[in-house]
């Protein structure tokens, strides 16, 4: 019994990573496949290949991660809305859009880079602000 109280107060003094920005990850991303469109994901909503959103495993619903592609340095906002990726050695999924403005549609799979940048809708929800993805290069923070 004492063990697990001293668990919880251990982890009780651990914040969670919507309040820590700029936490990073590395790893590979993958996206989507055109069959999962309209399906629902963990959190009730319904995937759309032309939103930018993503899954994580750890990350809150809503959390806004910058994904960079480390092969050619292509930057998107994507807002966490789902639960994944299941494959191992991955640490996100993405939509299609997402995929497409990160230049990684042709290969399937990307090293990446995961940098929090906060927690929202507003962004991931305007799939169409982002049309030119090479356009809003110089918005976005390169990731070291």
């Amino acid at each position: 019994m004492s063990l697990i109280v001293s668990l919880m107060l251990f982890f009780s003094n651990i914040k969670s990573a919507e309040v820590l920005p700029g936490l990073i990850q590395k790893g590979k991303a993958s996206f989507y496949s055109k069959k999962f469109n309209g399906r629902k994901t963990y959190y009730g909503e319904r995937v759309s290949s032309d939103a930018l959103e993503g899954a994580h495993l750890h990350l809150p619903l809503n959390t806004l991660v910058e994904v960079t592609n480390l092969d050619n340095q292509r930057s998107v906002i994507v807002r966490i809305n789902d639960r994944g990726p299941f494959s191992k050695g991955r640490v996100i999924d993405l939509t299609h859009a997402a995929a497409n403005a990160l230049g990684m549609v042709s290969k399937g799979i990307a090293n990446v880079s995961l940098r929090v940048v906060g927690k929202g809708r507003a962004i991931a929800l305007s799939p169409s602000a982002f049309s030119a993805p090479i356009a809003f290069q110089s918005m976005l923070e390169p990731v070291l």
